[in-house]
């Protein structure tokens, strides 16, 4: 089995180094083209991967295509490509549709639009996955085995996609603004950067992994953190003051929108 990458950006690298470490692929396996030869031959030197001189030549090669480019450039990347019935294809691109991929390669090609995020760098990614109907259920799964070394997958309607987008592929920039923010924070009160900064990554990262891990609601952890008249309590009145809750769910809105219009 060997996977190629049209595109080699964040994105792209996150997974390819996801797949490598998480040993579903070496790095022989790999083939990526990306038009800019320097970003190319770096990503070659750091990760071993193939080169390939132009897409032509990776489609050819390789058994899966992931289409790891901005969504400005993909129509003109879709006219570069032949279209093969054998071969799987899969969508990165924020706002693309399955329609507008199918009207590119072809309304008979195995097709899965999907969206991860950056943590697959780390093997905690989230990638959501909408096939079309031309990928029978042992190809949802064996894309779905090979995601499954950067995180986790899951199956959503494609009706939903733009939604998820805000909610876990975007996401991550907003909780590096609130990461940085607090460090900012710890810094003014004397604590060097880089603790603050720890210090705050970590509360997140644990915060994270007891809603995942709990069954109680995320407000009912708020709670139990939150003793009558302490510290706690009066942190959380002044970010409801501020309107928190409200300025996080207007960005998720923005977000939302904006790959709505992409997509049109």
């Amino acid at each position: 089995m060997t996977i190629g990458f049209i595109g080699g950006g964040n994105m792209a690298t996150a997974l390819i180094s996801g797949l490598i470490s998480s040993q579903k692929f070496k790095p022989a396996e790999i083939t990526v083209y990306d038009i800019d030869a320097v970003k190319l031959k770096e990503l070659s030197n750091k990760l071993g991967i193939v080169p390939s001189n132009s897409i032509t030549e990776l489609e050819e090669r390789v058994d899966i295509i992931v289409l790891s480019v901005k969504p400005n450039i993909m129509p003109q990347i879709l006219n570069n490509l032949n279209g093969y019935n054998e071969k799987i294809y899969i969508s990165i691109a924020a706002g693309i549709t399955l329609d507008a991929l199918a009207n590119g390669l072809g309304s008979d090609k195995k097709i899965i639009r999907t969206m991860p995020n950056t943590p697959a760098l780390v093997k905690c990614g989230m990638t959501v996955i909408t096939p079309n109907e031309n990928v029978d259920e042992g190809e949802i799964r064996l894309v779905e085995d090979l995601l499954s070394g950067v995180g986790e997958t899951v199956r959503l309607e494609e009706k939903y996609m733009n939604a998820a987008i805000a909610l876990h592929s975007s996401s991550p920039a907003y909780i590096y603004m609130l990461i940085d923010a607090m460090a900012d924070s710890g810094v003014k009160y004397g604590i060097p950067k880089a603790l603050s900064q720890k210090l705050a990554a970590k509360a997140v990262e644990g915060s994270a992994k007891m809603v995942l891990e709990s069954s109680e609601h995320p407000m009912r952890l708020k709670d139990n953190v939150c003793s009558p008249g302490g510290t706690t309590i009066a942190a959380v009145c002044d970010l409801e003051k501020t309107g928190f809750r409200s300025s996080i769910q207007s960005a998720i809105d923005s977000c939302v929108n904006k790959a709505e219009e992409m997509s049109k």
